[in-house]
């Protein structure tokens, strides 16, 4: 699994989708998100043109949709199940987040493992039977006095909040990146240390008086300041001014 995209070990699930509009509604809400991985669970016509029609050139996630007869086949291999739900039985303990919450759940456990969110019936959602095969449940905090999602309006949702959290982390990675590139900073000791040196060679050099600095020393510290050198790059410089030195 390490091999593979993050967003692309994260799995759509349709059960029993009856129009097909809606599947390509959904292959169009994965793609523009960047999520790729479709499986249906005996929808009632597929392929379709209207599934074509409605994908909005997203016609490769309908391609490679994979057709399974039951919910255990199209989750067999994940070792992560989210259902997608606004009902649950009250008399159990359900692991429920909402949307933004589980996209980050589902982005975490993607980086190594493959995920899956089902998505039940337009007209009944998931069965308590189907529920039960689900580690955790979400629920998209919607209006409450109007909370009818189109599945499609739903695996659009989704699928937006798993990208969100994906590039959080990707930024997260590149913040991480750039502070282990600077975590060997110059002292300030090594900094006076070059200083010093940079001040010797620029008096030997001529090119500073003394007897009238005008300040120079002060403006090249603020210089390099905002440059927040690190060793390797100080060594650098410290070994040039070493070979201005020998050839005075």
């Amino acid at each position: 699994m390490q091999t593979r995209n993050t967003l692309a070990n994260i799995r759509i699930v349709l059960i029993y989708t009856s129009h097909p509009g809606n599947i390509g509604s959904a292959a169009r809400a994965m793609k523009t998100m960047g999520l790729s991985e479709l499986y249906l669970v005996n929808p009632k016509s597929f392929p379709d043109k209207q599934a074509v029609a409605m994908s909005s050139n997203a016609t490769d996630i309908l391609d490679n949709a994979v057709v399974v007869e039951t919910l255990q086949e199209a989750i067999a291999d994940c070792q992560l199940v989210v259902g997608a739900s606004a009902r649950h039985e009250r008399s159990l303990s359900w692991n429920i987040q909402n949307s933004r919450e589980c996209g980050e759940l589902l982005v975490d456990q993607a980086e190594n493992n493959q995920v899956a969110i089902i998505f039940g019936r337009e007209s009944s959602g998931l069965s308590n039977d189907e529920l039960a095969q689900c580690q955790h449940l979400l629920y998209i905090p919607a209006n409450p006095h109007y909370s009818s999602l189109n599945v499609a309006s739903a695996v659009q949702i989704i699928s937006y909040e798993c990208r969100m959290a994906w590039l959080a982390r990707q930024d997260n990675k590149k913040k991480l990146s750039k502070n282990r590139e600077r975590e060997n900073i110059a002292t300030t000791r090594e900094m006076e240390g070059y200083y010093k040196h940079l001040e010797t060679v620029m008096i030997d050099s001529g090119f500073l008086d003394p007897k009238n600095p005008k300040h120079l020393m002060t403006r090249l510290r603020r210089i390099y300041g905002r440059i927040h050198l690190d060793r390797s790059e100080l060594n650098i410089l410290r070994g040039m001014l070493v070979a201005f030195q020998k050839h005075k």
